[in-house]
């Protein structure tokens, strides 16, 4: 993998001193020095896109490579970019992430929420996950796929408007069944439900809970890579329009439809 001449910026949303995001920076730095940290001071899992617009954000330089922010993972890429690396990045990689980043996960992620920042930024950005079962974290897996996944990501480029995401699958590096480019799936509904606590005074609480339904894993998938032990890489693209849904809206309005300004689409 060849990292000459590129300027590296790493974050997460498990924070500065999460394994997966030490694990990251300890492969980078076999191939570059020019990597910088900016994460968050405390975990902010499934902050997802959120910005810190009604509370200053306020960093801690760790040293001059290192930063920990009191914001969100959108945040620290807007300050790795802005602020913090004295010139802009040529890479953003967010993760590793502890847990999987599949199907709807993305729309509550903050670790794919970082990789989308930079894309809108023009960065070419990278999402990493290790998926796991709440058990054993196969941290080795992530380790040894990480050069050639980042290897093959780097040679094909990246188009505007889009950005990578990877998940490792949760099993032993000898395990795994091959790296797949695959498209977004999507679980039955109800993977997140609010369950009903009762605390010591009285009071009452909910947290959310997380129970993945059982369903079919579509073909060529992510959640059917992961299923088969396969290395998942999808693209993402910034432009969320449902085209085909576009065209039934247009066919429903009809003529009642105000024409485009000329040269529009």
């Amino acid at each position: 993998m060849d990292l000459s001449g590129h300027r590296i910026l790493l974050t997460n949303d498990d924070g500065i001193h999460a394994p997966g995001l030490e694990l990251l920076e300890r492969v980078l730095r076999r191939f570059t020095d020019a990597v910088w940290v900016v994460a968050p001071s405390e975990e902010r899992s499934g902050a997802s896109h959120s910005i810190s617009m009604h509370d200053p954000i306020r960093l801690r330089r760790l040293d001059d490579r290192h930063v920990a922010l009191k914001g969100t993972p959108t945040d620290c890429a807007l300050m790795g970019i802005y602020e913090v690396m004295p010139e802009r990045p040529t890479l953003m990689i967010s993760g590793v992430n502890w847990g999987a980043n599949l199907a709807e996960d993305v729309t509550y992620s903050g670790t794919i929420a970082a990789a989308m920042e930079g894309a809108l930024l023009g960065v070419p950005s990278i999402a990493l996950s290790q998926v796991h079962g709440y058990q054993e974290v196969h941290w080795a897996t992530a380790e040894a796929f990480l050069p050639p996944v980042l290897d093959g990501i780097l040679r094909a480029g990246f188009l505007p408007g889009t950005f990578v995401n990877v998940n490792f699958p949760p099993c032993p590096p000898e395990a795994v069944a091959g790296i797949r480019v695959v498209t977004q799936g999507q679980r039955p509904p109800g993977s997140f439900t609010p369950e009903h606590r009762v605390d010591a005074r009285g009071k009452d609480y909910w947290w959310i809970r997380i129970s993945y339904q059982p369903g079919e894993a579509g073909a060529g998938t992510d959640l059917e890579a992961i299923a088969r032990n396969a290395v998942a890489v999808c693209p993402i693209q910034l432009d969320m329009t449902a085209h085909a849904m576009r065209a039934r809206l247009q066919a429903a309005f009809g003529a009642s439809l105000t024409p485009a300004p000329t040269g529009a689409a």
